[in-house]
């Protein structure tokens, strides 16, 4: 009996097989999170997404969206390629800002186990900060 018990417990100890898929929103999470840590990189979505969630902000579900705004991802094997659309700040460099955006977000992802094959960025718009202007006396 010893003996069989042994055999049980060896085939149970194998992995089994199958096979494992990441969704192209865990991508867009990944993504925006590590864009949005990016120093110059005011937002995320076209004008329309940033509209509307203006406007979720306003009745209480300011989370809504937010965590894939402005991102798309295909993921395909162990490849992704990655979209996003940015708001960059005034007085930020678009090429130096986008090359630090595609650097951590490759790096982010390739902590996944994915390689990026491609992260492609359009810039939407620009966000000018006002600030208050002193009356001259």
């Amino acid at each position: 009996m010893d003996l069989e018990a042994t055999r049980e417990l060896t085939r149970a100890s194998v992995p089994a097989g199958g096979t494992t898929q990441v969704a192209d929103e865990v991508i867009e999470k990944i993504a925006v999170a590590a864009a949005r840590a990016v120093p110059g990189v005011a937002d995320l979505g076209g004008d329309v997404a940033r509209f509307f969630n203006a406007v979720l902000d306003r009745v209480g579900l300011d989370q809504v969206g937010d965590a894939r705004r402005g991102c798309s991802a295909h993921v395909t094997g162990d490849a992704a390629v990655v979209n996003l659309v940015l708001v960059i700040q005034a007085g930020r460099q678009v090429a130096e800002v986008s090359g630090q955006v595609r650097a951590r977000v490759t790096e982010a992802v390739e902590t996944f186990g994915l390689r990026v094959d491609e992260v492609n960025i359009r810039v939407d718009d620009l966000a000018i900060s006002e600030t208050p202007t002193t009356p001259s006396a």
